[in-house]
């Protein structure tokens, strides 16, 4: 019988296990687990009343890691929001949070929604302008800053209705306690008390890929039902999250998806740690152990480009080269290796992929991947190596993620099944819509892009994709980023552009060509990578890139890498012709916080290098 809710035009339709389950349906992940409440803070003072010893962070002391009980995080919770309504903070007062992760950043959060106000995060790699947009645009009355260079950087773009600044490395948590200690206990409970699941809980501005960010309206329903969803795919709670799970988060929490993952670990009991500068990751992931890591594509692939350098190094990259190339034969062997792989696998295992998995701190077991499509190869290589990638997908306008592939069922190469309670289904011109309850409220002060965003009860993701018989989702774009060149030939830059990164020279590539005679691309080298190389070749050890662009010998690397990935396409889709910048992307510039190109920045500052490639 038809779908009689699937317009004509929509071509295929993927849907979650159901509704997700209610907390108090079928066995909990541990003994004396409850149901999530009304709002998303529910879950941390849920724990503080009936296990009040319960280890749910972790924070860096002395040298070593201190655990932090649930008792204590609710404690400080309570403590900042009594100061937060002893200053005036008013239920749905928009409050900013600009800091690096951290236990305080949560703290944070936690208080303001507690105190029955809203969330802005702002990154913090965002640009002046990019902080005065969203404070000014949100109505932020007050801010929370993590150090005086962010406080500073707010008071310089002015925002109209900001009164106070708090910064978090002088003091300001403590300076709020102090401030609450006269507001009464039924009021923190009724100030509590009143925030439903429809009340809002956050504005999270999209990361501007293209054009000026828009606020996404999310509400404490939205942020809870993601984690009711992820948490009833089956696997995440008797696999990913057994036992004596845990994770080091160091992905900025102003990203939606670090967000949920860490109310996902709240909610399960699970411990949690932080880490401001991700530079000290080498160092705290043996320390720390985590079972759990939240990565994006880029932060993987630098893994792997790390291990093969560190192999090369030591002159083993036959071995190395051997190794990942079983790794990747065996994930795709799935359950029927032949015996000649296995032996194969086992040999490697104790020779590099122990190695491997030790640099990740030697219990990583899974790695949640999102932001970008994860390259497939690299999927398989790690899974094959013992570490098995939940990647999935997802938008900020739907609070995180929509798909995943579950534990138990992987199908790399996709981006998973639908959530439960989710739907995705692909429109007539390619695009994947979804619709359920993880879906935001629409965009803060523009009924117009709220409106433009939605089909019906569909979101418009402006994602291209298909979905197969057994409804797992694959991303094969962004519907924006398609290119249509001069002779009217349809390229999706992303498959290009993953190819050529491949290389371990390569740090960036921006695949250009709408409107052009053919296709070309710009394209950025890893410092370090790029260093190894001169020495290598005999070249001055102070010569620049920017000296070096028309250097035969370095563009004879980047054709090869080009080469490679133009054979997965047509020879008109193919690069022609490309171009070596001299500086590398920055974060807040070219690159988002979750190291997305941002193309029409791209396009505008390097305009000449781009029409250079078609002079």
């Amino acid at each position: 019988m038809p779908d009689m809710n699937v317009p004509p035009g929509a071509r295929t339709v993927a849907r979650g296990g159901g509704s997700a389950p209610g907390w108090m349906t079928g066995p909990a992940s541990e003994p004396g687990q409850r149901s999530m409440g009304e709002n998303a803070c529910d879950d941390a003072f849920g724990w503080a009343a009936r296990e009040a010893d319960r280890v749910l962070f972790c924070v860096k002391d002395g040298g070593a890691w201190r655990p932090v009980t649930a008792e204590q995080f609710a404690a400080r919770v309570t403590s900042v929001a009594a100061g937060l309504i002893a200053g005036g903070i008013r239920p749905g007062d928009r409050i900013g949070l600009m800091a690096a992760p951290s236990l305080d950043w949560m703290v944070c959060d936690f208080a303001i929604w507690a105190a029955g106000a809203v969330t802005v995060p702002v990154y913090e790699t965002s640009s002046v302008e990019q902080i005065g947009w969203e404070l000014s645009d949100s109505g932020a009355v007050a801010v929370f800053a993590g150090n005086a260079q962010f406080a500073g950087a707010i008071e310089d773009t002015q925002p109209a209705k900001v009164e106070i600044v708090w910064q978090l490395d002088a003091g300001g948590l403590d300076a709020l306690a102090r401030a609450g200690q006269g507001i009464a206990a039924e009021e923190l409970a009724r100030r509590r008390g009143a925030v439903t699941s429809a009340t809002l809980a956050t504005i999270v501005y999209t990361s501007g890929t293209t054009g000026q960010p828009k606020g996404c309206m999310i509400s404490h329903g939205n942020l809870t039902a993601a984690v009711r969803a992820v948490m009833s795919v089956p696997g995440v709670r008797d696999r990913v999250l057994a036992g004596d799970a845990s994770s080091l988060f160091f992905l900025p929490l102003s990203h939606i998806l670090a967000r949920v993952v860490a109310l996902c670990l709240v909610h399960a009991g699970k411990r949690a740690a932080y880490l401001a500068d991700p530079g000290e990751l080498p160092a705290e992931l043996p320390a720390f152990q985590p079972t759990i890591l939240l990565a994006v594509p880029r932060v993987l692939e630098k893994i792997a480009t790390v291990a093969r350098q560190r192999a090369e190094a030591e002159g083993h990259q036959r071995l190395f080269t051997a190794a990942e190339a079983t790794a990747v034969a065996y994930s795709r062997a799935g359950r029927r290796p032949g015996i000649r792989l296995r032996v194969r696998h086992a040999a490697y295992g104790r020779l590099v992929y122990t190695r491997l998995r030790r640099g990740l701190g030697g219990q990583a077991a899974w790695v949640i991947s999102g932001g970008a499509p994860l390259n497939e190869d690299l999927a398989h290589f790690l899974h094959g190596a013992g570490i098995t990638v939940l990647e999935g997908w997802g938008l900020t306008e739907t609070a995180g993620p929509v798909t995943i592939n579950p534990p138990r069922v992987q199908r790399i190469g996709s981006v998973g099944q639908p959530l439960p309670g989710c739907s995705a289904r692909i429109a007539a011109d390619g695009e994947v819509e979804v619709e359920g309850p993880v879906v935001f409220q629409g965009y803060w002060q523009d009924p117009q892009a709220t409106s433009e965003a939605f089909d019906g009860r569909w979101l418009r993701t402006g994602d291209l994709g298909r979905v197969d018989d057994d409804g797992f989702v694959y991303i094969t774009g962004r519907k924006k980023e398609l290119i249509i060149t001069a002779g009217g030939k349809n390229v999706m830059p992303s498959v290009l552009e993953d190819r050529v990164r491949e290389h371990w020279m390569i740090a960036e590539c921006v695949v250009i060509g709408d409107r052009r005679p053919y296709i070309a691309a710009l394209v950025t080298l890893d410092g370090e990578a790029f260093a190894r190389w001169k020495q290598r070749q005999g070249k001055p050890a102070g010569a620049t890139v920017g000296e070096l662009t028309e250097d035969p010998d370095l563009r004879a690397v980047v054709q090869t890498t080009v080469d490679r990935a133009n054979m997965a396409v047509s020879r008109a889709e193919g690069i022609k012709r490309f171009r070596i910048l001299p500086g590398r992307f920055a974060t807040g510039a070219e690159l988002t916080p979750t190291q997305k190109i941002r193309r029409d920045y791209v396009l505008a500052k390097y305009a000449a290098d781009a029409e250079a490639l078609y002079g």
